[in-house]
């Protein structure tokens, strides 16, 4: 793979060359600006061998560098080893940030290139900005790689479905009719939504384009005057297509939207999201339209679920966590007599998920890290690469599901034998963090990086810390990380609000020894109004014990004890009924006092 990687480099060196070009950037997403993406824009790990989710590589004539961030160094390192590709850990002291990479690679007059069709206007302007000082010319140059990538994968054609209105809770009508009050309000006339699950939000629509994203690629155009589609229309099965077009959303191919945007009238305002709309659709919108810059309309209205979407997220979250407890229980009785390894585990938790009704899949490939590989933060386990599990040390298992009704998302760190004082106190610490943060009460406005400090508090207290974010979104049977909003320590100027439903997973990584990661889903609910103003906190959502042999009692307080216990009852509560016999015995002793 290494002698491959090299080959692949030397050919896009040779059409850099034809191009005119001393260096080529791949941002590693699709037109979409997607995280997770379809085999065909699967740019950066055919380039590089990187197959984190995370990652912008850049290729100059003579060297290469690949920059991701601390959920993925250690597999980085790992993967990019013997390619020639240098690893620049982001937000690291001493590691310079692309564009500073290139003007130190780069001699004045240089021509960088890009495809215009997967960066960011956002991320188009800064690179630009921060190379023409330098005299550093950034050319939009399309997409090198489909010159060299013989066997490129096509673009995915799986068939549209209907997001069920007793699932869906709220129909395409008041969705539509909702983003176009939002417009009115701004003076605005258009949205432009390229953001996939915007998409199947504001449609109730779904798909398989992308594994584990319940999403189909799309673009659209909402007016209070018209709405469009933009689809390949052979991915609409013709009576969904029909029920379209009667509701009056037009249907037109997947490739019409620049010439759809360049026909537009003078007088229309349009906004654009310049973090979500890639630069090529910006050059199509012609210079009378008034583009209004702002952050997608849908995006923020799926941020905020419905009572009706909290209620079956909370049924998905019963169903999730019986496949949970069938899988602890299974590993219970079966550790030390069957050969477990970490693929066999993640096998096994898509397994049990398999048998709950309404299931659709997964919504990631479960993460899991036994012993020093718990340490590789988004470690992607194989056949080849797995670890065999013995009664030993801890197990760290990060999986989810996509359900008719609810999005899922759980991690659990679990003893398999006796631990060392330092264990328990890795251990407690991060669950004090997650009670901390799951406890807080907060008055409205509050951003998610004034919260973040909660989770890591004891952490600190004793030294520690962890690299990647406390708490991001999760969709709605959509994409398992959702924004605008985000709970971390960096500058976030989106509030929490009441109805957003996210993720609490602070952590601890000792390399080479072990990682621990307690993670429950949780939404932000109304507390009190008072003279001071309005107050929110969490509610936790996810169901499913936490192992208690780990903890050190000692190191915890007499409200994180009361916490622990009255979760671990409202656990057994909700699963108890839903189980046989032996599992209600199994969940009962999984839940006893601490």
């Amino acid at each position: 793979m290494k002698e491959l990687i090299k080959k692949r480099i030397s050919a896009l060196r040779s059409e850099m060359q034809n191009k005119g070009l001393d260096a080529y950037i791949i941002y590693g997403t699709d037109p979409h600006l997607s995280e997770y993406i379809p085999a065909h824009w699967e740019t950066r790990p055919y380039i590089s061998g990187f197959t984190g989710s995370a990652g912008i590589v850049i290729v100059t004539l003579d060297k290469a560098a690949l920059w991701t961030d601390s959920r993925y160094f250690l597999q980085a390192e790992e993967q990019l080893s013997g390619t020639g590709i240098e690893l620049v850990k982001m937000r690291t002291p001493g590691h310079p940030e692309p564009s500073e990479w290139l003007k130190l690679h780069l001699k004045e007059g240089s021509t960088v290139g890009t495809d215009e069709t997967c960066i960011s206007i956002n991320q188009f302007r800064q690179m630009q900005n921060s190379l023409s000082p330098s005299g550093i010319h950034l050319k939009e140059s399309g997409d090198l790689l489909n010159q060299i990538w013989s066997d490129r994968p096509t673009l995915p054609d799986s068939p549209i479905y209907e997001h069920e209105l007793k699932y869906a809770c709220t129909d395409r009508k008041t969705k539509i009719e909702a983003i176009c009050k939002k417009l009115d309000h701004k003076g605005i006339q258009m949205q432009i939504i390229t953001a996939l699950d915007d998409l199947a939000w504001t449609f109730n629509l779904r798909g398989n384009d992308i594994e584990c994203n319940p999403v189909f690629m799309a673009y659209a155009c909402v007016s209070r005057k018209e709405t469009h589609l933009f689809v390949e229309s052979n991915k609409l099965p013709t009576e969904l297509k029909n029920k379209l077009e009667g509701e009056g959303i037009q249907i037109k191919g997947y490739g019409e939207l620049s010439g759809f945007l360049r026909q537009l009238p003078t007088t229309v305002g349009i906004l654009v999201d310049p973090d979500r709309t890639n630069h090529a659709i910006l050059k199509n919108i012609p210079d009378h339209c008034k583009v209004i810059e702002g952050l997608s309309i849908p995006c923020k209205l799926k941020a905020i679920k419905t009572e009706d979407e909290i209620q079956n997220i909370r049924q998905a979250m019963r169903k999730d966590g019986v496949a949970m407890l069938e899988f602890m229980f299974w590993l219970k009785n079966n550790l030390g007599n069957l050969h477990i390894t970490e693929y066999t585990v993640a096998e096994k938790l898509i397994e049990f998920r398999t048998h709950q009704d309404g299931f659709k899949g997964i919504s990631f490939f479960p993460i899991v890290g036994y012993k020093e590989h718990g340490a590789i933060v988004h470690f992607h386990v194989s056949k080849e690469n797995a670890l065999t599990i013995e009664p030993d040390g801890f197990l760290l298992f990060d999986s989810g599901g996509q359900y008719l009704d609810g999005t899922t998302d759980i991690t659990r760190t679990i003893a398999l034998s006796e631990l060392t004082v330092q264990q328990k106190t890795d251990y407690t610490m991060v669950l004090k963090g997650m009670i901390a943060l799951t406890l807080a009460k907060f008055p409205i406005n509050i951003r998610g990086y004034h919260l973040d400090i909660l989770a890591r508090k004891d952490l600190w207290q004793h030294g520690m810390n962890y690299g990647h974010g406390t708490g991001h979104g999760v969709g709605y049977f959509l994409n398992v990380h959702e924004g605008p909003m985000s709970i971390r320590q960096e500058f976030n100027d989106q509030t929490i609000k009441a109805g957003m439903v996210m993720s609490n997973e602070p952590a601890l990584y000792r390399l080479g020894e072990y990682g621990l990661r307690t993670e429950n889903m949780i939404v932000c609910v109304k507390d009190e109004s008072t003279v001071f103003g309005d107050f929110l906190r969490f509610d936790t959502l996810t169901l499913c014990p936490i192992d208690t042999t780990a903890i050190d009692k000692s190191l915890m307080t007499s409200e994180e004890i009361n916490w622990l216990n009255t979760y671990h009852q409202r656990v057994f509560n909700e699963l108890s009924p839903l189980v046989n016999d032996e599992l209600r015995l199994y969940l009962k002793d999984q839940t006893r006092p601490l």
